[in-house]
């Protein structure tokens, strides 16, 4: 699991186990209140500090559930199953597990949604959850390659835009099933989506 990094002002002193125990209270918070009700107030009560222990290390709520949120997300892991389709199939449900949770379906939620009116608040969501599981893109791609499964790729560029769309589609079908459509993505739903993703429509088909 990565460690979080909450962004604060220069210089100040950091205590980790702080951090970790304000992050676990936000998921509890989240749970228990839901979005609208959370308040630093509460977090910091959970917590056993100081409101402006917060304050010092987040802007406000909607910074701070960003990081209690993308701790979820550090516990993805590519599991070796023996093959790319196998492999990909576990990562995608474990994915779907973690949004199905109360803590990260309400608070993804809502700071989607806070961030069509703040580019801040966007860059936070890519660089604090999207651009550290990518890390599983490359590692799939890698293992596979080992395998013998795909070619290695003759440019790094190509390579690094392709990493970029599969995590698209990955997270973008995951999110919208789970949080858009409300359906299920159990074994048969990931069995599918994996099959079109590494085949293709006419392959699936």
């Amino acid at each position: 699991m990565q460690t979080s990094s909450p962004a604060g002002r220069p210089g100040r002193p950091r205590n980790a186990a702080a951090d970790t125990a304000i992050l676990a209270a936000t998921r509890q918070a989240l749970v228990e209140l839901g979005w609208s009700r959370l308040t630093l107030g509460d977090v910091a009560t959970r917590a056993g500090v100081a409101k402006t222990t917060l304050y010092r290390r987040w802007s406000g709520k909607h910074e701070l559930v960003v990081d209690a949120v993308a701790e979820l997300f550090d516990e993805l892991e590519l599991p070796d199953r023996g093959s790319l389709a196998a492999d990909t199939e576990g990562v995608v449900l474990q994915f779907a597990a973690i949004l199905a949770r109360p803590e990260a379906k309400s608070g993804l939620m809502a700071v989607v949604a806070e961030s069509t009116r703040d580019d801040a608040l966007r860059e936070r969501i890519r660089t604090s959850i999207v651009e550290r599981q990518k890390r599983l893109v490359l590692q799939g791609r890698t293992r596979a390659q080992a395998r013998g499964e795909l070619p290695p790729e003759a440019d790094p560029e190509v390579a690094a835009r392709t990493a970029d769309l599969i995590f698209d589609m990955v997270a973008g079908a995951v999110v919208h099933r789970t949080l858009v459509s409300a359906e299920p993505a159990d074994e048969e739903w990931v069995r599918g989506f994996t099959r079109v993703l590494l085949l293709g429509l006419a392959a699936s088909a």
